[in-house]
């Protein structure tokens, strides 16, 4: 299954780490700290020149962490996964 994050990407949902919502998480040091060392290192992909609402962060073929910025909320992002829906049926 495929997520889409906005404009043209679309990302595997099995190679999703995890999805954040950028307004309450980088209030911690450590997840700004991380955002800013994989800035520097060239694994950021910003999807969206609106304001963003959420990071997804995902592993690539070469099992390196990649993250994604996109205008699109945590909450559907979530939603659009079928994650939540798997957990209910638990």
């Amino acid at each position: 299954m495929y997520l889409h994050l906005g404009q043209d990407t679309v990302i595997k949902v099995s190679d999703i780490v995890g999805i954040f919502d950028i307004e309450t998480s980088t209030i911690s040091n450590t997840t700004r700290d991380y955002l800013s060392a994989a800035q520097k290192a060239g694994r950021v992909v910003n999807v969206s020149m609106e304001m963003p609402k959420s990071f997804v962060l995902c592993r690539d073929k070469n099992n390196r962490v990649n993250v994604y910025i996109t205008q699109i909320s945590s909450v559907t992002l979530l939603k659009r996964t079928g994650f939540m829906d798997e957990i209910a049926n638990v």
